[in-house]
């Protein structure tokens, strides 16, 4: 696999980075993402930054839990957001839900 796979590109790997650092998204899909991660340095370097940021949020959060409802309305306006700036796929098969998020070009994203 590399950067020119039409099927996974840098741009589709750093839009779901988040789904895979949080283990959300099926089998499959973590697999083509992770070998996509070990091979290439730029989504590699990006994803480092972003395991760090992941992991600053936990130790300065302390082990303390959001209020639910706090959760809720973050959950609710990253899913906002991240449907504005993408094309999003979800299906239903045999191994339970997929979901693919493709990210648009700049232009048509706004």
């Amino acid at each position: 696999m590399s950067c020119e796979d039409p099927d996974t590109t840098c741009e589709d790997v750093l839009a779901e980075v988040w789904l895979f650092l949080d283990n959300e998204c099926d089998q499959s899909r973590r697999e083509i993402l992770r070998r996509h991660l070990d091979e290439c340095g730029s989504c590699l370097e990006h994803y480092g930054i972003e395991e760090h940021l992941k992991e600053l949020l936990h130790r300065k959060c302390g082990g303390e839990h959001a209020p639910e409802d706090l959760r809720d309305r973050l959950r609710t306006s990253i899913r906002d957001s991240v449907l504005r700036q993408a094309d999003v796929t979800v299906e239903h098969g045999p191994e339970g839900k997929s979901v693919e998020v493709r990210t648009r070009p700049a232009s048509a994203a706004e």
